[in-house]
Protein backbone atom coordinates (compact mmCIF):
# COMPACT_ATOMS: atom_id res chain seq x y z
CA UNK A 1 0.00 0.00 0.00
CA UNK A 2 0.62 3.29 -0.85
CA UNK A 3 -0.19 6.53 0.97
CA UNK A 4 0.38 8.61 -2.84
CA UNK A 5 3.20 10.85 -0.90
CA UNK A 6 5.97 11.34 -3.24
CA UNK A 7 9.23 10.30 -2.40
CA UNK A 8 11.06 11.09 -5.51
CA UNK A 9 11.49 12.70 -8.98
CA UNK A 10 13.16 10.05 -10.62
CA UNK A 11 14.03 9.33 -13.97
CA UNK A 12 13.61 7.04 -16.85
CA UNK A 13 17.01 5.79 -18.43
CA UNK A 14 15.82 3.11 -20.73
CA UNK A 15 12.99 1.81 -22.04
CA UNK A 16 13.37 -1.98 -23.69
CA UNK A 17 10.42 -3.53 -25.74
CA UNK A 18 9.53 -6.97 -25.26
CA UNK A 19 7.04 -7.48 -27.74
CA UNK A 20 3.78 -7.65 -25.19
CA UNK A 21 5.08 -5.94 -22.24
CA UNK A 22 8.09 -3.64 -22.03
CA UNK A 23 11.05 -3.52 -19.23
CA UNK A 24 12.03 -0.11 -17.74
CA UNK A 25 15.14 1.27 -16.37
CA UNK A 26 14.41 3.87 -13.99
CA UNK A 27 16.60 5.86 -11.69
CA UNK A 28 15.84 6.81 -8.44
CA UNK A 29 18.51 6.83 -5.70
CA UNK A 30 16.12 7.65 -2.68
CA UNK A 31 13.65 4.80 -3.64
CA UNK A 32 16.29 2.28 -4.33
CA UNK A 33 18.47 2.50 -1.11
CA UNK A 34 17.93 -1.35 0.32
CA UNK A 35 15.40 -2.28 -2.28
CA UNK A 36 15.63 -5.61 -3.79
CA UNK A 37 14.28 -7.89 -6.28
CA UNK A 38 10.50 -8.91 -5.65
CA UNK A 39 9.73 -5.21 -3.96
CA UNK A 40 6.98 -2.93 -5.05
CA UNK A 41 7.43 1.15 -6.11
CA UNK A 42 5.08 3.35 -7.41
CA UNK A 43 6.41 4.92 -10.81
CA UNK A 44 3.23 7.80 -11.56
CA UNK A 45 0.72 6.01 -9.18
CA UNK A 46 1.22 2.30 -10.51
CA UNK A 47 2.70 -0.45 -8.77
CA UNK A 48 5.33 -2.26 -9.97
CA UNK A 49 7.91 -5.26 -8.85
CA UNK A 50 11.40 -4.39 -8.72
CA UNK A 51 13.50 -6.59 -10.70
CA UNK A 52 17.17 -5.59 -10.38
CA UNK A 53 18.80 -3.05 -8.75
CA UNK A 54 22.35 -1.06 -8.77
CA UNK A 55 23.44 2.21 -9.09
CA UNK A 56 20.89 4.15 -7.68
CA UNK A 57 18.97 2.51 -10.28
CA UNK A 58 15.51 -0.06 -10.79
CA UNK A 59 14.55 -2.09 -13.98
CA UNK A 60 10.70 -2.99 -13.66
CA UNK A 61 8.54 -5.12 -16.11
CA UNK A 62 5.32 -3.42 -17.41
CA UNK A 63 2.30 -6.03 -19.30
CA UNK A 64 0.48 -5.05 -21.64
CA UNK A 65 -2.58 -4.73 -19.50
CA UNK A 66 -0.43 -1.61 -17.68
CA UNK A 67 0.83 0.05 -20.97
CA UNK A 68 -2.58 -0.09 -21.88
CA UNK A 69 -4.46 1.25 -18.66
CA UNK A 70 -1.85 4.12 -17.61
CA UNK A 71 0.44 6.78 -19.24
CA UNK A 72 3.41 4.05 -18.56
CA UNK A 73 3.19 3.38 -21.94
CA UNK A 74 4.26 6.88 -23.60
CA UNK A 75 7.62 6.85 -20.73
CA UNK A 76 10.82 7.55 -22.79
CA UNK A 77 14.67 7.81 -21.80
CA UNK A 78 14.30 10.96 -20.10
CA UNK A 79 10.79 11.07 -19.06
CA UNK A 80 11.00 12.38 -15.21
CA UNK A 81 8.89 10.05 -12.74
CA UNK A 82 7.12 10.32 -9.56
CA UNK A 83 8.28 7.52 -7.39
CA UNK A 84 6.83 6.08 -3.74
CA UNK A 85 7.94 2.82 -1.67
CA UNK A 86 5.06 1.19 -0.03
CA UNK A 87 4.32 2.38 3.50
CA UNK A 88 5.54 -0.02 6.23
CA UNK A 89 3.09 -1.40 8.60
CA UNK A 90 2.80 0.95 11.33
CA UNK A 91 4.16 3.91 9.24
CA UNK A 92 2.59 7.59 9.01
CA UNK A 93 -0.46 7.77 6.38
CA UNK A 94 0.23 11.42 4.98
CA UNK A 95 -1.97 11.13 2.18
CA UNK A 96 -4.49 8.29 1.72
CA UNK A 97 -4.85 4.93 1.06
CA UNK A 98 -3.67 4.18 -2.43
CA UNK A 99 -3.22 1.09 -4.27
CA UNK A 100 -1.05 1.67 -7.08
CA UNK A 101 -3.45 0.05 -9.19
CA UNK A 102 -4.68 2.88 -12.01
CA UNK A 103 -8.39 2.76 -12.70
CA UNK A 104 -7.86 5.06 -16.08
CA UNK A 105 -5.70 8.11 -17.84
CA UNK A 106 -7.01 11.74 -18.05
CA UNK A 107 -5.39 14.53 -19.23
CA UNK A 108 -5.03 18.10 -18.22
CA UNK A 109 -7.58 20.61 -19.29
CA UNK A 110 -6.55 24.10 -17.82
CA UNK A 111 -4.05 25.43 -15.56
CA UNK A 112 -4.69 28.54 -13.94
CA UNK A 113 -1.99 29.86 -11.61
CA UNK A 114 -2.06 32.11 -8.66
CA UNK A 115 -0.07 34.02 -6.13
CA UNK A 116 0.50 30.87 -3.86
CA UNK A 117 -0.64 27.88 -5.79
CA UNK A 118 -2.20 26.29 -9.01
CA UNK A 119 -5.66 24.93 -9.84
CA UNK A 120 -5.56 22.46 -12.21
CA UNK A 121 -8.64 21.18 -14.29
CA UNK A 122 -8.04 17.39 -15.41
CA UNK A 123 -10.55 15.11 -17.74
CA UNK A 124 -12.37 12.27 -15.96
CA UNK A 125 -14.00 9.08 -17.76
CA UNK A 126 -17.47 9.28 -17.04
CA UNK A 127 -17.45 6.50 -15.67
CA UNK A 128 -15.72 7.42 -12.55
CA UNK A 129 -17.02 10.71 -11.73
CA UNK A 130 -19.89 9.03 -9.07
CA UNK A 131 -16.22 7.94 -7.33
CA UNK A 132 -15.07 11.65 -7.17
CA UNK A 133 -16.58 13.96 -4.24
CA UNK A 134 -15.31 17.55 -3.21
CA UNK A 135 -12.88 16.91 -0.46
CA UNK A 136 -12.16 13.76 -1.43
CA UNK A 137 -9.14 11.87 -2.17
CA UNK A 138 -7.97 11.72 -5.19
CA UNK A 139 -4.78 10.03 -6.95
CA UNK A 140 -3.16 11.77 -9.92
CA UNK A 141 0.35 10.30 -11.35
CA UNK A 142 0.79 8.67 -7.85
CA UNK A 143 0.46 12.34 -5.50
CA UNK A 144 -2.50 12.40 -3.30
CA UNK A 145 -4.41 15.20 -3.94
CA UNK A 146 -8.09 16.29 -2.32
CA UNK A 147 -10.51 17.25 -5.04
CA UNK A 148 -11.85 21.16 -5.08
CA UNK A 149 -14.54 20.72 -7.67
CA UNK A 150 -15.84 17.08 -8.63
CA UNK A 151 -17.94 17.38 -12.25
CA UNK A 152 -19.47 14.70 -14.39
CA UNK A 153 -16.28 14.79 -16.79
CA UNK A 154 -14.08 16.60 -14.95
CA UNK A 155 -12.51 17.51 -11.64
CA UNK A 156 -10.22 20.07 -10.06
CA UNK A 157 -7.21 19.79 -7.70
CA UNK A 158 -5.04 23.49 -5.95
CA UNK A 159 -1.74 22.30 -6.19
CA UNK A 160 1.08 24.33 -3.48
CA UNK A 161 4.46 24.97 -4.61
CA UNK A 162 5.75 22.00 -2.86
CA UNK A 163 3.92 20.12 -5.31
CA UNK A 164 4.82 21.82 -7.90
CA UNK A 165 8.51 21.78 -7.62
CA UNK A 166 8.61 18.07 -6.19
CA UNK A 167 6.73 16.08 -8.82
CA UNK A 168 5.77 15.69 -12.36
CA UNK A 169 2.72 17.97 -11.88
CA UNK A 170 4.33 20.70 -12.15
CA UNK A 171 5.98 19.77 -15.65
CA UNK A 172 2.72 18.73 -17.14
CA UNK A 173 0.89 21.23 -19.87
CA UNK A 174 -2.52 21.27 -21.32
CA UNK A 175 -3.15 17.83 -23.05
CA UNK A 176 -0.42 15.85 -21.00
CA UNK A 177 -1.75 12.61 -20.01
CA UNK A 178 -1.81 11.74 -16.63
CA UNK A 179 -3.00 8.89 -14.15
CA UNK A 180 -5.66 8.55 -12.14
CA UNK A 181 -6.69 5.67 -9.02
CA UNK A 182 -9.74 7.10 -6.73
CA UNK A 183 -10.33 6.03 -3.53
CA UNK A 184 -10.70 2.53 -3.09
CA UNK A 185 -13.10 2.94 -0.11
CA UNK A 186 -15.31 4.25 -2.88
CA UNK A 187 -15.45 1.61 -4.97
CA UNK A 188 -16.19 -0.84 -2.27
CA UNK A 189 -18.85 0.59 -0.97
CA UNK A 190 -20.40 0.65 -4.66
CA UNK A 191 -19.89 -2.94 -4.59
CA UNK A 192 -21.19 -3.71 -0.92
CA UNK A 193 -24.24 -1.52 -1.48
CA UNK A 194 -24.86 -1.06 -5.20
CA UNK A 195 -27.00 -3.47 -5.58
CA UNK A 196 -29.13 -2.72 -2.19
CA UNK A 197 -29.67 1.23 -3.74
CA UNK A 198 -30.85 0.00 -6.82
CA UNK A 199 -33.53 -2.62 -5.27
CA UNK A 200 -31.31 -5.40 -6.58
CA UNK A 201 -31.16 -7.33 -3.27
CA UNK A 202 -32.93 -7.39 -0.26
Amino acid sequence: MFTGIVEELGEVTAVEDLGDASRFRLRGPVVTDGAKHGDSIAVNGVCLTVVETGGGEFTADVMAETLSRSSLGALTPGSRVNLERPTPVGGRLGGHIVQGHVDATGSILDRTPSENWEIVKIALPAALSRHVVEKGSITVDGVSLTVVEAGSDHFTVSLIPTTLALTTLGLKGKGDPVNIEVDIIAKYVERLLGPRIEGIAP
